[in-house]
């Protein structure tokens, strides 16, 4: 049965927002070698799926973070889908920069929100959740009360569910990788012995063709 983990799978494939090569990986800038590469920003070329990414975020944040009454995208890949949901929230918005600016007012939050504002921040991809911590971070030491995060896709790494816990942050996701393997299988855009490379990679990617 498609569900929208696995609609949205198929249509980040079909953009190519996602590809999968596990026999010619892609090199991240970690230094870590991959089978996959995602680019959400694509999204944004398409008016249908930039709108359903918009709905779902909304979705997400109505169901899992009402409380909220400001919204933060993380720069740079989700400033504009946190823009977007916003708009459609009618709430207060800002975006949050990896670190303060080296010059000007040294900002690394970006815009006004309400002193004691409850943000929900909107992310596009949560790999080692690392980055995206940092910005919750930023946003807490400036007095405001993150009430979680929700993102695009996730590849679902222990290390990053780990760091969400240890953050005491709800993290909800529109996609993950399991959904893109499952659809990527169905659809015939990899084979099943491509599938078993694919959830080796998961497993450890850190270490994986080391």
């Amino acid at each position: 049965m498609r569900t929208i983990q696995t609609v949205f799978a198929e249509k980040l494939l079909k953009i190519k927002a996602i590809k999968l090569q596990p026999n010619d990986p892609f090199t991240w800038a970690s230094g870590w070698k991959s089978p996959i590469y995602t680019d959400n920003r694509k999204t944004l070329a398409y008016p249908d799926i930039r709108s359903l990414v918009k709905r779902e975020l909304v979705r997400l944040i109505e169901i899992n973070f009402p409380e909220a009454t400001a919204v933060a995208g993380v720069a740079t890949g989700a400033i504009a889908q946190g823009a977007l949901v916003a708009e459609e929230l009618a709430l207060p918005y800002c975006y949050v920069r990896p670190k303060p600016k080296d010059h000007g007012m040294g900002n690394q939050i970006e815009g006004t929100i309400p002193e004691g504002a409850k943000v929900v921040v909107v992310e596009d991809l949560i790999s080692t959740g690392g980055s995206s911590l940092k910005a919750v971070d930023a946003l807490r030491q400036a007095g405001f009360e993150v009430v979680g995060m929700v993102a695009s896709y996730t590849y679902g790494f222990p290390v990053a569910e780990e760091a969400f816990k240890a953050a005491n942050l709800k993290l909800v996701t529109i996609c993950n990788y399991d959904a893109t393997t499952e659809i990527a299988a169905e659809i015939g855009y990899i084979s099943k012995d491509d599938l078993e490379v694919l959830k080796e990679w998961r497993k450890d990617p850190a270490n994986w063709m080391v």
